[in-house]
C-alpha cells in the first residue's frame, strides 16, 4: 500500500460549492431585513463577500497548493497565536463588548472574533498531539491529561468571555478525535463525567444557560422575554410550507426575528424555501460531512487523518446545532450557520480549513492488488 497525489476530491469540491453558493444567496435574502440601515447593509455585505468569500477563496486555493508537511510545524505556533489573540479581549480597550458577551477584538479597519481561529486551532494541534502519541503505550498521561489540559486551557478562555456554544463544539470534536484514537473506555466516560458536573455548574452559576433549558423544556414560558426568539424562529419555519414564500419574502425577517443574518438565518431559509430547501440544505451538510470522513479513512498519515475529521466535525456539529436549536430541537445556541451567516471572518477562516481538507484529500491510498497467473 502506498500514497499518490492525485487531484483535490471533486465530490467534496461540488458539495462545499453548493454549501457556499447556496449560503450566499440564503445571506443575500436575509440582508434584506437592513434596508432600513443602508450603511450598516454595505458594510455588512462587503464584508462578507470581499473578506469572507472571496478573500477565504483566494486563501483557499493558496493553501491546497502549499506542501502538507509545513502543516504539521505550524501546529504549535498556530495554537500559541490563536491562545494570545483570545487572552486579548480580557485586556481593557481590545475586547469589544456586545450583547453582554466579550468575543470581538477591533482593530478599527476590521473586526473579529478570535474564537474562529482558536477552534481551528485548537483542532489541528490536538491531531498532530494525537499523531505523536498514536504508537506510544496508551496511559493517562499521554491520552486523558493532553485532551483535559487543551479543554481547560479553551474552557478558561472561551467561558470567562463568555462563549458556552463555542467551547462545547470545540469539546464534542475533541472527544470525537480521542475516541476514534482508539482510548480506552473509562477514559472516554470519565471525560463525559467531568462534562456532566462542568455542564452542572455552568447551569447553576449561569443564568443565561439555565433560561435556554427552561426554554427548551417549555417553548410558552416566557414568550414576550427567553422563548421570543425561538417562538418567532416556529413561527417563520411552519410559514414556509413545503416549497416556501419564495427568496426575499419572508415576513419574519423584517420586524419579528432576531438574529435573521445569523443565529436564525435557518428560519428564513425555512420560510422562503420551505420544507424542501431546508431539509435539502441539512441534507448537503450531512453529505459534505460524510465525505469528508472518507477523505479521513483513505489517507495513509494518521496527523492528516485526524485533521480532516476535527475539521468535518467542526463544520457539521456547529451547523446541525444551529439547525436542531432554531427549530427546538436543542436549547438555544449563538452559533452561526458556517458558509451561510453572517461574519466575514468566520467564512475566510471556514474556506481556509476546506483548503486543508482539499489539499489532505489529494493524498490517498491505492493499493495494489495481486495478479495471479494460470
Amino acid at each position: 500500500m502506498n500514497e499518490k497525489r492525485f487531484s483535490i476530491d471533486r465530490p467534496l469540491l461540488i458539495l462545499a460549492i453548493t454549501l457556499i453558493g447556496s449560503g450566499l444567496l440564503f445571506f443575500l435574502s436575509a440582508s434584506l431585513s437592513l434596508l432600513d440601515k443602508k450603511e450598516e447593509l454595505s458594510r455588512i455585505i462587503t464584508t462578507q463577500i470581499f473578506l469572507g468569500l472571496v478573500g477565504g477563496s483566494i486563501s483557499a486555493y493558496i493553501v491546497t497548493k502549499i506542501p502538507l508537511k509545513y502543516l504539521k510545524s505550524i501546529a504549535f505556533p498556530f495554537v500559541v497565536i490563536s491562545i494570545i489573540l483570545t487572552a486579548l479581549l480580557f485586556v481593557p480597550g481590545v475586547g469589544v463588548k456586545i450583547s453582554g458577551a466579550t468575543r470581538w477584538i477591533n482593530l478599527g479597519f476590521i473586526s473579529f472574533q478570535p474564537a474562529e481561529i482558536l477552534k481551528y486551532a485548537i483542532v489541528i494541534y490536538y491531531a498532530a498531539w494525537l499523531a505523536y502519541s498514536e504508537k506510544k503505550e496508551k496511559t493517562i498521561w499521554n491520552t486523558l491529561i493532553p485532551i483535559l489540559v487543551v479543554l481547560g486551557v479553551t474552557g478558561g478562555l472561551l467561558l470567562f468571555q463568555p462563549d458556552t456554544d463555542t467551547f462545547l463544539i470545540i469539546s464534542i470534536t475533541c472527544i470525537a478525535m480521542f475516541f476514534l484514537s482508539g482510548a480506552k473506555w473509562k477514559y472516554i466516560l470519565g471525560l463525559f463525567a467531568i462534562g456532566i458536573i462542568l455542564g452542572g455548574i455552568l447551569i447553576a452559576y449561569r443564568p443565561y444557560i439555565f433560561s435556554r433549558i427552561t426554554t427548551f423544556m417549555n417553548p410558552n414560558h416566557d414568550p414576550l422575554g427567553s422563548s421570543y426568539q425561538i417562538r418567532q424562529s416556529l413561527i417563520a419555519v411552519g410559514s414556509g410550507g413545503m416549497t416556501g414564500r419564495g427568496f426575499g419574502q419572508s415576513v419574519q425577517k423584517f420586524k419579528y426575528l432576531p438574529e435573521p443574518l445569523s443565529d436564525s438565518i435557518y428560519a428564513v431559509v425555512s420560510e422562503e424555501f420551505g420544507f424542501i430547501g431546508s431539509i435539502g440544505l441539512v441534507i448537503v451538510y450531512i453529505l459534505f460531512g460524510l465525505r469528508g470522513y472518507v477523505i479521513a479513512i483513505r489517507t495513509n498519515d494518521t496527523f492528516h487523518k485526524f485533521v480532516v475529521v476535527g475539521i468535518v466535525s467542526l463544520v457539521v456539529l456547529q451547523s446541525l446545532l444551529n439547525i436542531a436549536s432554531t427549530i427546538a430541537l436543542f436549547p438555544l445556541s449563538g452559533l452561526p450557520l458556517v458558509f451561510v451567516s453572517h461574519g466575514g471572518t468566520a467564512l475566510f477562516f471556514s474556506l481556509i480549513s476546506l483548503g486543508i481538507i482539499l489539499n489532505i484529500s489529494q493524498y490517498q491510498k491505492t493499493i495494489k492488488l495481486p495478479i495471479h497467473r494460470r
